[in-house]
Order: structure tokens, then C-alpha cells, then sequence
């Protein structure tokens, strides 16, 4: 054990006097020591429950014949963060996360690791971690929220409240239904009802073979979540006696999986960012492409919210994640997971409850998986779409750039009224190094939705989007425009064409015509020159590689 190191020989008695301080028993000293990792916070609705889930996974623990250490790391509500000066903390916190962790594991010598985590960049955070640290580690993702109901229909966060800001805008909603949605669409403890990027997440965990069957969809309220972090204390016990590590679950076929059952289920973009940064903290080589590659062979079948109609509970109760794999059958590769059981026999005992919410490979809702991987002039190193959140009408589109420098500069342009339907609104230095953060873009792309432009209107950016965005929006463009990528020559006017189904992205430009621009072009000065964001800045690497810090 690990372990060893701060509590075995005479010249670790001054170690022993202080976890003696912490109130273990001797009893207690020679078993393995468990690190419980919370990102409790009073804050983020996906968090609020957790109070309750590290108690279970205390005794999970102490069932399984260990000693739980229970640390904490922060957490941001993206919901909360977005639109203004917060959203640039978002995703370089996912940096911090696997950092802290790293830190208290590495300096108290751990011998396994609970992750109790949920929502969008704290949950790839503590894998990162998991992976970089390599002890036995198992992830319990805290559960999704309720559905809400408003006058006899269910709601979730961004399809009924980030979009009712353009209806409202247009006059379709009162001031009293305003004020109703705000109380009803989120009811209490989860993550966001739909397949957003803390549920996509959740799901990739499972898939990737870090959690136990059906953590990813059981509800934050639910008892047979409190039964799941039970098992998953209990559980890390024999991963430690077996020295089962994350380098020997998360190999590059596992990582094939959890990319096949995200595009099998429509989930968000932010995944093209989170997957590759935990493959590199566990030395596998992910390249963009592989995302493209998978996508063209793996069907959707599963329409879940923001494109779809379907909500977390109703995949849940349709089979969960193992029903998933079960309708995946032999495209997944036969890889081991925590639960001591490899993919096959997790696929093999699953039932398909409800064949609508899950439909077969033969009767997909689309052909290919969510994401589909852009590239041309303006994006030579890539660009991210979910096409299955694309109406057909738009899955190719030319339209004229409207192009602004900041999301804000955008955004009220957009509530203005100034962009008019056949515009291609362009929003750039918003990327890793120009936000700095990559911030998400949820509130002009849900603006422009709930005005009803997303058929007439395109949306590209160096920046990203939120798991709830849909309609023909095209982000983590690279190189991003700070890096004096294609994109910070456009002008206003300019001609763009998208075609996803050929996946390209281009301003119809000659070669010398974007050269020349690009040669008179200066890097504007940083927004933010102090403190972390600083730092991120100067260290952080391109969206195609996963905004990795290096």
C-alpha cells in the first residue's frame, strides 16, 4: 500500500501522532487509506445532494475494509457562470480540479480514490486527476435533475428558460410566465435534465468504465443512487487489493467507447475537448479526427434534449448506459471496467426497456453520431458541430459574416435585433488564449433560438457552446483568432459557407486574399493580464488538442 509511506517505521511517528490527531482508531491504521473527493458546494443544484452521497460512500468504504479521508475541490455552475466575466473561470477550473487533486493525493500517499463529482468541467477535472495519479480509482457522478412542470408540460433549464430570453424578447412570453418558468424548470438536486455537457459527462464516465452501471442516468434524488455510491466505496476496496489503476481501464479502446456512446446519444461538443484532455493525462494519443472517424459510423439513437424530446429520467428508465452499450453490441470494443466486469457482460444482462427512447442501429434517428468535425480555410486545424442538433434546411448554409470581438459585442446585437435571417453571426477572441477560458456561447445561440433564427441563421466561434446549444452553431474553431488563426481576418460582409455533410467550413476567399489580410493583421492585448487567468493563457494549448495546459 502506499499508504506505507506515512504511517509504517519509527521515522514516521510524527506522521502517526497526526493522523492520530484526526480521530482514527488504531484499529483503523493498517487498512487501506481512500481518498473521497467532493465538489460539495452550496451553489451548483448538481452538488447540493452530495452531503448525503459522501456519507454512503463513507460506509462503502468502511464496509469494503478501508479508511475514508473525505478532501474537497471547487466547483462552477456553468448555468450560473455563463454570459459574463464568470464563464472565463469555467474551463481553466477543470485545470485546477486535476491539480488539487494531484497535490493532496500525491503529498498524503492515498492508496485509492472515490470521485464524487457531477456537472460540466469538474467531472473531466477529477479524471484527469485519476488518470495523472494512477491509483485505484473509482467516479460516482452525483445524478440528474427532475424534469420541472409548468401548467401540465415539463421543463428543463436551457430548452425553457435560456430560450424563453428570445421569446421574450419577441413578445411570445409574459411577465408572469417569465416568472413561473424561473421557480418551476429546475425543481432541486442534479445536474440539468438534458443531455448537456454534465450529463454527457456522466455518461462518458460510465462508458469509459469509470463508474458503475447506471450511475451516469440514476436521479440525484433517488435512493438507488445513494446504493450506487455504497457500491462504489465498497467497490474501490477490491480495486486496490487487485492494483486495478485507471491506466489499465482507460486505454485508447476505451476511449473509442465513451466516444461512441457520446455520439450515439447526441451529446455535447464540450466532450471534443474533455475526452482528449483525459487521454492525455493518460497517455493516449486521442487526435481530433478520431471524434469525425466515429461519428460516420455510429449512429444516433437516442433523441435526448437539447435537439430531442427526451429527458436523463426517461433514459434512465429506458436501460441507462447499459442498455446503450447493449444496442452498440459488437461496435464496442470488449474493454475491463471498475465494476470487475468487462463491456460485454455489462451489454449482455441489460434490458432495453422502452426501444423509442433507445432505439436499434437499424432504425437510428440519424445515420451518423452527434459530432461531426469541421475543416477548411477558416478552420485548418479544426472545428466542432453537433450535426444531429442541425435541422436538415441547414446542414449546408452561405450566409454574410457579422463579426464581433467579444461575446457581449454579439449578444447584443442579437437582442437588438440587428441579425437578420442569412447572417452568419462570427464571434471570435474567444477562444483558450483570446477569452481567455473558451467561454461558452449558450446565451447568443439560445437567444438566437428562441427568436426563431435557427433555421435562417449560423453562429461560428473560436470560442465553445454549451451542451444545450442547438441549431447550426460550429465552435472550438482553430487556430483561434488570438493565434492570428483564419478567423481574425474576417469582416463584416464576407461570404461563409457551411457544409456539414462534406465537413467544411469556409470564407469563399482566394489563399492570397486571406494571406494578405492575415499579414496586416496585430494581436490585440490580452482581456484579463493578471492572476490566473494570466497564467492559463500563456500555457494553455489549442481546442484540437484539448485545451490542455503545457
Amino acid at each position: 500500500m502506499r499508504s506505507k509511506t506515512i504511517k509504517q517505521g519509527i521515522e514516521r511517528l510524527p506522521h502517526r501522532a497526526l493522523l492520530y490527531a484526526t480521530g482514527i482508531p488504531r484499529s483503523e491504521m493498517d487498512k487501506p487509506f481512500v481518498g473521497v473527493v467532493t465538489s460539495f458546494t452550496d451553489i451548483i443544484p448538481g452538488h447540493i445532494g452530495m452531503r448525503d452521497l459522501e456519507r454512503f460512500i463513507e460506509k462503502g468504504v468502511h464496509t469494503g475494509g478501508g479508511y475514508p479521508f473525505l478532501f474537497g475541490v471547487p466547483g462552477i455552475c456553468d448555468g450560473i457562470a455563463m454570459g459574463h466575466t464568470g464563464m472565463h473561470y469555467s474551463l481553466p477550473s477543470r485545470e485546477l480540479i486535476a491539480d488539487i487533486i494531484e497535490a493532496v493525493v500525491e503529498a498524503h500517499r492515498f492508496d485509492g480514490l472515490v470521485l464524487l463529482t457531477n456537472c460540466d468541467k469538474i467531472t473531466p477535472g477529477m479524471l484527469m486527476a485519476a488518470a495523472r495519479v494512477n491509483i485505484p480509482s473509482i467516479a460516482v457522478t452525483a445524478g440528474p435533475m427532475l424534469s420541472g412542470r409548468m401548467r401540465g408540460r415539463r421543463l428543463s433549464l436551457v430548452n425553457d428558460t435560456f430560450e424563453a430570453v428570445g421569446k421574450y424578447t419577441k413578445g411570445e412570453l409574459s411577465d408572469r410566465e417569465v416568472e413561473e418558468l424561473e421557480v418551476c424548470a429546475c425543481p432541486g438536486a442534479g445536474s440539468c435534465q438534458g443531455m448537456y455537457t454534465a450529463n454527457t459527462m456522466a455518461c462518458v464516465t460510465e462508458a469509459l468504465g469509470m463508474s458503475l452501471p447506471m450511475c451516469a442516468t440514476a436521479l440525484a434524488v433517488s435512493s438507488e443512487k445513494k446504493r450506487i455510491a455504497f457500491e462504489s466505496g465498497k467497490r474501490v476496496i477490491g480495486l486496490i487489493k487487485k492494483n486495478i489503476t485507471p491506466g489499465k481501464i482507460m486505454t485508447r479502446q476505451a476511449f473509442d467507447n465513451a466516444i461512441m456512446v457520446d455520439l450515439a446519444l447526441g451529446g455535447s461538443t464540450n466532450t471534443a475537448l474533455h475526452i482528449p484532455a483525459i487521454a492525455h493525462d493518460a497517455g493516449v494519443r486521442l487526435p481530433l479526427e478520431a471524434f469525425d472517424e466515429l461519428s460516420r459510423k455510429t449512429p444516433h439513437i437516442a433523441d435526448m434534449l437539447p435537439g430531442g424530446k427526451y429527458y436523463l429520467e426517461d433514459l434512465h428508465w429506458a436501460g441507462g448506459m447499459p442498455a446503450v452499450m447493449k444496442r452498440l453490441g459488437s461496435r464496442l470494443n470488449d474493454t475491463l471496467t471498475v465494476s470487475g466486469m468487462k463491456v460485454s457482460e455489462i451489454a449482455e444482462s441489460a434490458v432495453v426497456v422502452d426501444g423509442e427512447v433507445i432505439r436499434p442501429l437499424e432504425r437510428p434517428y440519424h445515420k451518423e453520431g452527434g459530432i461531426a468535425v469541421l475543416r477548411g480555410n477558416l478552420a485548418p486545424d479544426g472545428a466542432v458541430v453537433k450535426q444531429t442538433a442541425v435541422s436538415s434546411k441547414m446542414m449546408r448554409f452561405e450566409g454574410t459574416a457579422r463579426v464581433f470581438d467579444s461575446e457581449e459585442d454579439g449578444m447584443k446585437a442579437i437582442m437588438a435585433g440587428k441579425v437578420k435571417p442569412g447572417d452568419v453571426v462570427v464571434i471570435r477572441y474567444e477562444g483558450p488564449k483570446g477569452g481567455p477560458g473558451m467561454r461558452e456561447m449558450l446565451s447568443p445561440t439560445a437567444a438566437i433560438a428562441g427568436m426563431g433564427l435557427s433555421d435562417s441563421v449560423a453562429l461560428i466561434t473560436d470560442g465553445r457552446f454549451s451542451g444545450g446549444t442547438r441549431g447550426p452553431c460550429i465552435g472550438h474553431i482553430s487556430p483561434e483568432a488570438m493565434e492570428g488563426g483564419p478567423v481574425a481576418m474576417l469582416r463584416d460582409g464576407d461570404k461563409i459557407r457551411i457544409d456539414i455533410p462534406k465537413r467544411k467550413l469556409d470564407v469563399l476567399m482566394s489563399d492570397k486574399e486571406i494571406k494578405d489580410r492575415l499579414a496586416k493583421w496585430k494581436r490585440p492585448e490580452p482581456k484579463i493580464k493578471k492572476g490566473y487567468l494570466a497564467r492559463y493563457a500563456r500555457l494553455v494549448s489549442s481546442a484540437s488538442e484539448g485545451a490542455v495546459m503545457k
